[in-house]
């Protein structure tokens, strides 16, 4: 990446000063705390300093036997990488992004330069109110379909991120169904699996990570049917009667054109685009990572894309049933996650804890 030129530190008429960019950075970090991760491990943490902030990996938060590989680490960062981005771009901020920095430490994920200030382009606002609207909702949707022409702006935040959404057309449900039931037989056959999973459970008000117990999706059959967190068993088999809960999500697929880290932080930007566009629209959407951790659900995943790209994490997508918003998965305090090095910042702003 090239050297940013930079105006004089301290230049009210550039806009730039070292305590109000670090604020603006950290207000960016802040609002990156609330970006979805698988199992809600939250993997990161930031490290601001003047005009830069770097994102790291946690990996001590790391799933060393769901993810060995660190892919769903990786696309976690990638998520909170563009609820930063998001953030900044609405504030009116002109920042580059560099992926995958060396000379940070082999934990580094991105550097993030602020360069200026800039008109905020028009999507940013309506996505950063979305990052506080955005749920998880694993619940069943409402019994109407997802417009087709509703999903091309889903499509479209995925294209800018440079990754892809392959939403799965009717004949390609019974490949994502199987997927479903290839991941949750080698889930029910690994006791290594089923107590890494446990470990990230929560009851509802406890901790400030992990999956609560009062956002799972309740019991009932569907095409493809959700991760069974309990790991007991495969829930409810595979159905294609129209009689189902759910029948109406729509599968989408984040795709990638390789399989490397870079291109596993691309998902998560792609991912977090996408999800925070279909808040935005008004739709419901929640996370399928389970499709990808095992290597025999990932090909059979790969089977519905032609063999062309590679799936980084399904998303369903559909209407939500009501007004009733789901349960708030917990955020770590902002504390524990962003590091302010420069003086002017002395107490980082907490999230909002709802």
């Amino acid at each position: 990446m090239q050297t940013q030129q930079h105006p004089a530190r301290d230049d009210p008429a550039h806009g730039f000063t070292v305590a109000a960019v670090c604020r603006l950075l950290a207000r960016a970090a802040v609002a990156a705390v609330h970006a979805p991760s698988v199992l809600n491990t939250q993997p990161w943490r930031w490290r601001i300093e003047h005009d830069t902030a770097l994102l790291y990996a946690d990996r001590d938060r790391g799933l060393p036997t769901i993810d060995p590989d660190g892919r769903l680490l990786t696309l976690s960062c990638g998520a909170a990488l563009h609820h930063a981005c998001v953030t900044l771009a609405a504030e009116g901020a002109d920042f580059a992004v560099e992926p995958l920095p060396t000379g940070h430490g082999p934990d580094a994920i991105a550097v993030v330069h602020y360069r200026g200030p800039a008109l905020p382009p028009p999507l940013a606002q309506p996505l950063a109110n979305a990052i506080m609207a955005r749920r998880s909702d694993r619940r069943p949707f409402a019994a109407r379909p997802v417009p087709d022409e509703a999903l091309n702006p889903l499509r479209s935040a995925a294209e800018r991120c440079g990754a892809h959404l392959q939403v799965a057309w009717a004949r390609d449900l019974g490949d994502m169904a199987e997927a479903a039931a290839q991941a949750a037989q080698a889930a029910l056959t690994d006791p290594a699996y089923r107590a890494e999973l446990a470990t990230w459970l929560r009851r509802p008000g406890e901790g400030h990570d992990g999956v609560p117990t009062d956002t799972l999706s309740t019991a009932g059959q569907r095409k493809v049917p959700l991760r069974d967190f309990t790991a007991t068993g495969y829930p409810g088999g595979l159905h294609s009667t129209n009689d189902l809960d759910d029948r109406h999500a729509r599968y989408g697929i984040i795709v990638t054109d390789g399989d490397g880290p870079g291109d596993w932080l691309t998902a998560g930007v792609a991912l977090s685009a996408v999800l925070l566009t279909a808040t935005a629209e008004r739709l419901a959407t929640s996370t399928m990572s389970d499709l990808v951790e095992h290597g025999t659900a990932r090909h059979t995943v790969r089977r519905i894309l032609g063999g062309v790209g590679y799936p980084a994490i399904g998303v369903r997508i559909g209407v939500p049933a009501d007004d009733t918003l789901p349960a708030r998965a917990p955020r770590r305090p902002a504390a524990e996650v962003i590091e302010v090095v420069a003086d002017p910042l002395s107490v980082v702003p907490a999230p909002d804890a709802t």
